[in-house]
C-alpha cells in the first residue's frame, strides 16, 4: 500500500498540482485557504453582495454561492459586479446540484464552479439497479457526453472547477456498485477526473465530505492513495465535514475531520459548515488552520513504512486490548476530569463533570455524560464520592495513604518499575508515558514488564506529547505497543497550552480525535494548561463531544444539520433550536435537519430520522431514508418528528 500522506511522523505538506481561482493560488505548497457559503436567497442580490463582504471582511478567501436554476445563475454577474464596484475581488464560487444549464452559465461568470458527481449527471432515486459491464461503461460515456461542454467553457474562461463528492448523494449507479462507502464517494470523483484528465483539463479541486468524520477522513485518504496510484499526481483538496451542526458540537466534530487530515499535511482549503451565519465560521476556519501555519522544528519520529502498520487508516477497527476494571477491550472510553488545580474540592465542583450532589436524600445524581476518572493531584477529596467516580491521585501522594485500595496511583514510568519490582502496586495503576520520548531505557524496561500478564492486568497507560508534531508522537507509541504485542488499555492525555477556550477545542478535538477515528485510544484525558475551575464543565463537554463525533461513546442526541444557503427553505437556524430544545434528551438518537431537498435523504446518511423542507413551509418527515409523512406545515411539523419518534419506540420522557 501506498502512503495517503509524506509521513505519518512528522509534518509535511501533500504536493498537488496549482489551481488558480481568479488571482488566488490553491495547492502546491501555498497557504491553507479559508473559505464559506451565502445562505441568502441568489436572487437577492443586495442581500447575497451585503452577506459576501461580511464574510470576506471576516477572513473568507473564497466565497460560495448556490445557483440552483438557469436565473440564479445569471444573476451571479449582478452580484459579481455589485461586489467588483465596492472594491471586492475575493472569487466568487457557483453551487451547482442539478442543473448542468446553470453550470454552464456560471462558468462564463464566476472564477469557479462546483459540482456534484452523485446529482449532476447522475440519477439519486434510492433504486437498485444492476448494471452489466458494458452497460456501466455506457454510463460514463453518458456522463462524458454531458460533462464535456462545462470542461470546454472552463478552458475558454479560465475558471477553476471544484468536483465535490457528498457521502449522502452518491447515485443510484454509484451505490448499486460500490455501496454507501468511501470507495463508492472515491470512484464517483474520479469518473469525472478521468474524463478531465483526458480533454487536459487540470484547474481542479476534489472534496470527499460527509457527516460523519469517521467517512470523511477514510474518503480523502482513499482519494489522495487513489490519485498517486493512477494518475501519479494528486489534485488540491477542499475539506469539510458536510452537515456539522452547530454550538460546540459542530466545531468539535469539523476539527475532528478537518484536523485529522491536515495533521498528515493532506488538504489545501477548508470550509466549516455550521448552521450559523457564515461569517461565522471563518473564526473556525482560522483557528484550525493556524496550527498549520508555522514551523515544526519538533523531534521527528522513526518512519514507519504504511506496509508495517499494524492498523489500516482507509477502515475503522479498535485496537485491541485487555480489560482492566473499566477500562479496555470492550468498554466504552473513559474519560478523565483533570482537578489537579481546584483547590479545597466541594461536591459542587463536580456539578461541571456530571455529577450533582443533593444534600437532603445524601444521593448523587449521574447524568449520561458524567466523567469516570477525577485527577487530583496531590490533595484528595475529604466528602463521600459517588461510586462510578473513581480517584487519581500522584503516586507520591498515594503511597503515604493509608486507605491506598480507594484511589489509583499515577506513575512515572521509572517510579512504577521500581514500585514493581518491590510489590508496591495498587490494584489498579496509571503509568504516565511522555510520547516525545520513547526510545528511553525506561519505556523499554516498561514494555518488558508490561509482557507479564500480571503487571499487565493492572496497568492503564495514559500517553501524552506536547509541541505540534504531540499527535504523530502518540501514534508512533500506539504503533511501538503493536510492534512489541503490549495490550494495556491506554488513554489519551491531550495537553493544550492554546490561549482561549475556542483554540483548546480546536486543539483537543483535532489531536484526540485524528487518534480515535485510528481505533487507537480506550480514555480520553484532556488538560488546559492553567484551567481555572469554570473551564472544567466545558472540557467535559468537549470530551463527551469527541467521543460522540468519532462514534466511540455515545451519550447524547445527534444532530446532523446543513449549514444553510439559498436554497434553504425554512429558518434553518430557529428550526434547528427547536428541535433541540425538545430532543436533547433522546441519547443516540440521530436527527437531521435539511433545509431542501438537496440536502435531503441521501446527506442524511445515517441519521433515525429526518427533517426536510419540501416547499416553502411545508416539511417532509423521513426515517431514515423512507419517507414518512409528506407536506406538512412547518408550524405543525416538529410535533410530527416527536410523534414519529414515540412511534417507532425511541422517545423518553425528560427526567
Amino acid at each position: 500500500m501506498q502512503l495517503y500522506c509524506n509521513s505519518l511522523t512528522e509534518y509535511k505538506r501533500l504536493a498537488t498540482l496549482e489551481v488558480k481561482v481568479g488571482d488566488l493560488l490553491i495547492g502546491n505548497f501555498h497557504p491553507i485557504r479559508i473559505q464559506t457559503m451565502t445562505t441568502t436567497d441568489t436572487m437577492d442580490t443586495a442581500g447575497t453582495v451585503a452577506q459576501a463582504i461580511r464574510c470576506i471582511e471576516a477572513g473568507a478567501e473564497l466565497v460560495r454561492i448556490t445557483a440552483p436554476s438557469k436565473k440564479e445563475a445569471e444573476n451571479l454577474l449582478n452580484i459579481k459586479n455589485e461586489l467588483r464596484r465596492q472594491g471586492y475581488h475575493t472569487p466568487l464560487v457557483a453551487d451547482i446540484h442539478f442543473t448542468p444549464n446553470a453550470a454552464e452559465i456560471a462558468a462564463r461568470i464566476v472564477e469557479k464552479v462546483r459540482i456534484n458527481p452523485g446529482n449532476y449527471i447522475d440519477k439519486k432515486k434510492f433504486e437498485t439497479l444492476e448494471y452489466t459491464d458494458a452497460e456501466y461503461l455506457e454510463e460514463i460515456d453518458r456522463i462524458r457526453d454531458r460533462f464535456t461542454p462545462l470542461i470546454n467553457i472552463c478552458k475558454e474562461h479560465g475558471t477553476a472547477m471544484r468536483i465535490g463528492t457528498n457521502h449522502g448523494s452518491l447515485s443510484d449507479r454509484i451505490m448499486s456498485r460500490y455501496g454507501d462507502t468511501p470507495m463508492g464517494m472515491v470512484e464517483s470523483a474520479m469518473e469525472f477526473l478521468r474524463i478531465a484528465e483526458d480533454l487536459h483539463y487540470r484547474n481542479i479541486v476534489l472534496s470527499m465530505k460527509a457527516s460523519n468524520p469517521q467517512v470523511m477522513v477514510q474518503a480523502y485518504r482513499l482519494l489522495v492513495q487513489t490519485m498517486q496510484q493512477e494518475l501519479g499526481h494528486c489534485y488540491p483538496l477542499h475539506l469539510g465535514v458536510t452537515e456539522a451542526g452547530d454550538g460546540e458540537d459542530g466545531r468539535i466534530k469539523s476539527a475532528i475531520g478537518i484536523g485529522t487530515l491536515l495533521e498528515d499535511g493532506v488538504g489545501d482549503t477548508i470550509r466549516v459548515s455550521l448552521t450559523e451565519d457564515p461569517e461565522f465560521e471563518l473564526p473556525v476556519c482560522r483557528d484550525i488552520v493556524k496550527r498549520y501555519s508555522g514551523a515544526r522544528s519538533e523531534k521527528q519520529a522513526t518512519s514507519q513504512p504504511l506496509g508495517t502498520l499494524p492498523y489500516s487508516p482507509f477502515s475503522y477497527k479498535r485496537r485491541e486490548s485487555i480489560t482492566v476494571d473499566n477500562t479496555g477491550d470492550k468498554h466504552v472510553p473513559v474519560v478523565v476530569a483533570d482537578y489537579r488545580d481546584v483547590a479545597g474540592l466541594h461536591p459542587s465542583d463536580l456539578n461541571a463533570i456530571g455529577y450533582t450532589y443533593d444534600e437532603p436524600s445524601d444521593k448523587w445524581n449521574i447524568a449520561d455524560a458524567a466523567a469516570d476518572y477525577i485527577y487530583t493531584g496531590t490533595q484528595t477529596p475529604s466528602f463521600g464520592l459517588p461510586g462510578t467516580l473513581q480517584v487519581v491521585v500522584d503516586a507520591v501522594q498515594w503511597e503515604n495513604m493509608t486507605d491506598k485500595a480507594a484511589y489509583v496511583p499515577y506513575f512515572q514510568p521509572r517510579a512504577y518499575l521500581n514500585a514493581v519490582a518491590g510489590g508496591q502496586t495498587g490494584k489498579k495503576n496509571f503509568v504516565a508515558v511522555d510520547c516525545d520520548n520513547l526510545d528511553t531505557a525506561d519505556i523499554t524496561a516498561l514494555f518488558t514488564q508490561l509482557q507479564q500478564p500480571a503487571v499487565a492486568g493492572a496497568t492503564i497507560l495514559a500517553a501524552y506529547a506536547s509541541g505540534s508534531n504531540a499527535m504523530a508522537g502518540i501514534r508512533r507509541f500506539f504503533i511501538l505497543l503493536a510492534a512489541q504485542q503490549v495490550t494495556v488499555p491506554v488513554i489519551i492525555h491531550s495537553i493544550s497550552s492554546q490561549s482561549t477556550m475556542d483554540e483548546h477545542l480546536i486543539h483537543h478535538a483535532t489531536e484526540a480525535g485524528a487518534l480515535l477515528l485510528d481505533g487507537f485510544g480506550d480514555g480520553l484525558w484532556l488538560t488546559n494548561r492553567n484551567a481555572s475551575p469554570a473551564q472544567q464543565a466545558t472540557l467535559n463537554n468537549i470530551a463527551f463531544g469527541i467521543l460522540q463525533a468519532t462514534r466511540t461513546r455515545i451519550s447524547k442526541t445527534e444532530y446532523i444539520s446543513c449549514p444553510s444557503c439559498g436554497r434553504t427553505l425554512f429558518d434553518l437556524q430557529e428550526t434547528t433550536a427547536r428541535i433541540r430544545a425538545v430532543t436533547h434528551h433522546l441519547k443516540g438518537v440521530k436527527i437531521a435537519i435539511m433545509g431542501c431537498i438537496v440536502n435531503g435523504p441521501g446527506e442524511m446518511a445515517d441519521a433515525d430520522f429526518g427533517y426536510v423542507g419540501s416547499g416553502v413551509g411545508k416539511i417532509t418527515l423521513y426515517r431514515g431514508k423512507e419517507i414518512v409523512k409528506r407536506g406538512l406545515n412547518s408550524d405543525v411539523a416538529v410535533d410530527e418528528l416527536i410523534n414519529l419518534i414515540r412511534e417507532n419506540g425511541m422517545w423518553v420522557e425528560k427526567n
